[in-house]
Parts: structure tokens; C-alpha cells; sequence
């Protein structure tokens, strides 16, 4: 992409007249996604969570909106709910408390166990959700956690979930991952 083309875009998201997720340059307050989600996007709850860390490279935020469009595109593509898929990706991470902290406070129940019963709480306290809503955020961790979901959209929210979190820490930073890519191939040659 030239210079100028990512500075424009660069202050229009400043501006707030552009939504980007991880991985792509599609403007996502263009396309159909978008109204789906614009009222939860709308709300404080969800907008705080840009105060947080998460993956490392970015902020709760940003994954919880990769989550939410890669899920409803693949929701789509597989003809599944779509629009259910798209608002539960946005809330499936809605707990606003710094994990490095949890881990040393509460070690009677690990985060990945405990995170997706807080989220599913805030968010119920957003509006009303349907029955798929809430089995993917509280199964978005499945294996992890038990039981085992009950939609095909559950099950989706978790490869995609996986999937945010790869893309999220390896795209911000290619050179590293090519040092450590080339690490591997040096030892795995000098063996």
C-alpha cells in the first residue's frame, strides 16, 4: 500500500470514519457487517475495552472486532447465523480486568475458564440475546472448557477466535517472525 493511501487511512480511523480489522484494508462501516454491530459498538462497556492489552500486539478491542467480522464472514459463507455470530464475536472477550493480574489473584479457577462467564454476563446486561449468542461466548474457549457447544456457530467462534488471536500477533510484525522462522531453520540444519 503507498505511503499516503495508509496515512489517509490512518486519520480517518483517528476520525472515526473508518473501522479496520487485523488482515485486511476493507473499510468495515461500508459493507453490510457493519449495521449489525453499530449499536454495540455504540456503548461505553464495549469501547473501554480499547483500554486493554490483548494477544500481546494489540487491544481487546481490536480482537474482539477481528472476531466478530471474520466470524460473521465465515458464519455467511457457511450459511449459518450470521448476524447472531457477528454480535457474540464483539462481546465474546467483554470482562474489563487486566488478565496479567488475574492470573496471581484467583488461581483457584484459571482466566480461560473464568472469562467467558464474565463476558457472557456484561453482555447480557447490554440487551437481550438469543440462545446462539450466548453459547458462543460461553463456549468460545471450547475445548478448554466444558460442556460442549451446541451450535455448528459455536464451534465456528472457536477456530475463529484462534485463528484472530495468530493473526494478531504475527501480522504487526513480520520481521520477527522471519528471525524466528529462520532460528527454527538454523538449528533445525545444524542437527
Amino acid at each position: 500500500m503507498k505511503r499516503e493511501k495508509k496515512q489517509e487511512i490512518e486519520r480517518l480511523v483517528r476520525e472515526g470514519k473508518w473501522l479496520k480489522v487485523t488482515g485486511s484494508r476493507r473499510n468495515v462501516m461500508q459493507t453490510d457487517y457493519y449495521p449489525i454491530i453499530a449499536d454495540l459498538l455504540a456503548r461505553e462497556e464495549v469501547q473501554a475495552l480499547g483500554n486493554f492489552r490483548h494477544h500481546i500486539m494489540t487491544t481487546r478491542f481490536q480482537h474482539c472486532l477481528n472476531v466478530s467480522y471474520y466470524n460473521y464472514r465465515l458464519c455467511r459463507l457457511l450459511r449459518l447465523d450470521a448476524v447472531s455470530a457477528a454480535r457474540a464475536g464483539l462481546l465474546h472477550d467483554l470482562y474489563h480486568y487486566d488478565t496479567a493480574c488475574y492470573s496471581h489473584s484467583a488461581p483457584a479457577i484459571r482466566h480461560s475458564h473464568y472469562h467467558p462467564m464474565v463476558a457472557l454476563e456484561a453482555a447480557e446486561q447490554l440487551g437481550e440475546m438469543n440462545e446462539r449468542e450466548r453459547d458462543m461466548i460461553e463456549n468460545h474457549m471450547w475445548p478448554v472448557t466444558r460442556p460442549l457447544p451446541r451450535y455448528a456457530e459455536s464451534y465456528v467462534i472457536t477456530v475463529v477466535d484462534k485463528y484472530c488471536a495468530v493473526i494478531e500477533f504475527v501480522l504487526p510484525q513480520p520481521a520477527r517472525l522471519r528471525r524466528w522462522v529462520g532460528q527454527k531453520v538454523r538449528r533445525f540444519r545444524q542437527h
